[in-house]
């Protein structure tokens, strides 16, 4: 008889594409935060070479494994297993499968870019363990330290989270923030249809109807921009814009 499989506290789950410069290290930083966690990869068939150093990290060597890293690594011991998607389908497309192949009490999205610092984990759950939370947002605008630039794509994020506000009846102050943590139920209700950044938006038109309690606390930023390999542009921000019109207007469904 087959033992059921241990449920960790944590689930980090990390969409990466064409991170080949710096997915071991975000891979070191997360595995560093002494917390009882998984780290679920799913690779949305990178070709920069970045699924060649999952490979070579993984001692598995298969393309699914849990197998611990290479201690020179800086990895031993951690508890790693990863995905690797047949075609590139986008960041929600990535986190809808990292969401179904998590195992763990909560479950936190970790961008693969080092823009956000794993040393904020403990703020992130500190609401989930005093029972006040059910969702966290992690925010780049009320407090914490961040890096300083692309003013256009700040105004942008402010104007886009007033609107999905305005819907929603929320008062968060960044729906564009990576830095979100679920407790598994929540994901287990929720369906993610968008493929590519519109998750954002539609996970948080959703958790809003779900009336889940939310909290928000402030995390550390530092930013790259478009020469250093920022993915994100202007038509994911009209793609937005439909989205917070879409799950707010005219899709009620979880």
């Amino acid at each position: 008889m087959n033992e059921p499989v241990r449920r960790p506290k944590l689930s980090v789950v990390i969409p990466v594409y064409n991170e080949a410069k710096t997915i071991q290290e975000i891979l070191r930083r997360v595995a560093a935060v002494a917390i009882d966690k998984e780290i679920v990869v799913i690779d949305d068939f990178s070709t920069d070479g970045t699924r060649d150093v999952l490979r070579r990290l993984d001692a598995g060597g298969g393309p699914v494994s849990s197998q611990p890293l290479s201690p020179a690594a800086g990895l031993a011991g951690a508890n790693l297993r990863v995905f690797y998607q047949d075609r590139n389908q986008g960041k929600g497309a990535a986190l809808r499968r990292g969401f179904a192949e998590a195992r763990g009490e909560i479950v936190l999205i970790q961008d693969a870019d080092l823009e956000y610092n794993p040393e904020d984990y403990g703020a992130l759950l500190d609401p989930f363990e005093r029972g006040l939370a059910s969702v966290v947002y992690g925010s780049r605008f009320s407090g914490g330290a961040h890096r300083v630039l692309l003013f256009w794509h700040s105004v942008g994020n402010w104007f886009l989270t007033l609107l999905s506000n305005m819907f929603t009846n929320l008062n968060l102050t960044d729906v564009w923030t990576c830095y979100k943590a679920f407790r598994r139920e929540v994901l287990e209700t929720i369906v993610i249809r968008e493929d590519r950044f519109g998750i954002e938006p539609e996970i948080t038109a959703k958790v809003a109807r779900g009336q889940w309690p939310i909290f928000e606390v402030p995390i550390s930023y530092d930013g790259r921009t478009y020469a250093e390999g920022k993915k994100i542009t202007w038509k994911d921000g009209v793609r937005a814009l439909v989205c917070v019109i879409r799950y707010n207007l005219f899709d009620s469904r979880p």
